[in-house]
C-alpha cells in the first residue's frame, strides 16, 4: 500500500496563446538563422560545413559509430568467440560462429562475425561486455548501402575497417589474465612475465 505521503501530484503546466502556437520556440530559431546569416554576409565566422568534402571534427575516444573487429599484436582477429558481445546486445544484431582455433593461444576464434548495422542501436555494449577488447565502435559514421544485405557487415569487412581506422583510433589492448598477447602480459620466452609463468607452473607441480 502506497501512503499518501509518497504520492506527488503533478498539474499539467497552463500555457499562454502563444506558447500553445509555438510562437516564442519560432521566434527563437529565427534569431539563431539570422545571426549566423548575418555573421556568414559579413565575413565572420560561418557555422555551415561543405559536407561531404568538409567534416566537423570527431571525438575520437567516446564516439560510437561504425563497427570495427580489432587485430592483436600478430595480426590475428582479437576475437576469441565468447559470445559476450551477442548476449549484451540488446538489438540482437550481431551474430558469431565459433570454431576451434588454429593457434594455441587460444581455444576458439570466430569463423564467421556478423553485425547488421541497421539493426544495431550504437549503445556500445558489445564494446563493454568484450572481455579481449576485440569489438570496437570508430568514429566513422557515413556508412551507406544500397540493399540491407550491404549494411550487414562480416569478419572481413569489420578488419578492414580496423585497418582503415587503427592510425587514428588505436586499439585499447587491456591486460587479460590468462589471454597470452594481451596488454603488457605478452609472454616474450626468456623475458621476466614468461619466467614468472614457468615459476609458478613448476611450484603447481611440485
Amino acid at each position: 500500500m502506497i501512503k499518501d505521503e509518497d504520492i506527488l501530484n503533478i498539474d499539467a503546466p497552463q500555457l499562454s496563446a502563444s506558447e500553445r502556437l509555438y510562437l516564442p520556440q519560432i521566434l527563437g530559431g529565427m534569431k539563431t538563422t539570422l545571426q549566423h546569416m548575418g555573421n556568414t554576409l559579413l565575413g565572420g565566422k560561418s557555422v555551415t560545413v561543405q559536407y561531404p568534402e568538409e567534416k566537423r571534427p570527431m571525438r575520437m575516444d567516446n564516439y560510437r559509430g561504425v563497427h570495427r573487429l580489432n587485430k592483436d599484436e600478430d595480426g590475428r582477429v582479437a576475437c576469441v568467440a565468447c559470445f559476450m558481445c551477442s548476449t549484451a546486445c540488446p538489438a540482437h544484431c550481431i551474430h558469431i560462429t565459433a570454431g576451434e582455433s588454429p593457434w594455441p593461444d587460444r581455444e576458439k576464434y570466430p569463423v564467421k562475425f556478423d553485425i547488421d548495422e541497421l539493426r544495431c542501436i550504437y549503445c556500445g555494449m558489445c564494446e563493454q561486455a568484450c572481455p579481449v577488447d576485440a569489438i570496437e565502435l570508430t568514429y566513422e559514421y557515413d556508412l551507406v548501402g544500397r540493399t540491407r544485405e550491404e549494411m550487414i557487415l562480416d569478419k572481413e569487412e569489420l578488419l578492414s575497417i580496423y585497418d582503415e581506422t587503427s592510425h587514428v583510433k588505436h586499439r585499447k589492448n587491456p591486460r587479460i589474465t590468462g589471454y597470452p598477447n594481451t596488454g603488457d602480459r605478452k609472454q616474450v620466452e626468456g623475458g621476466p612475465i614468461a619466467k614468472a609463468v614457468k615459476h609458478a607452473e613448476e611450484g603447481d607441480t611440485a
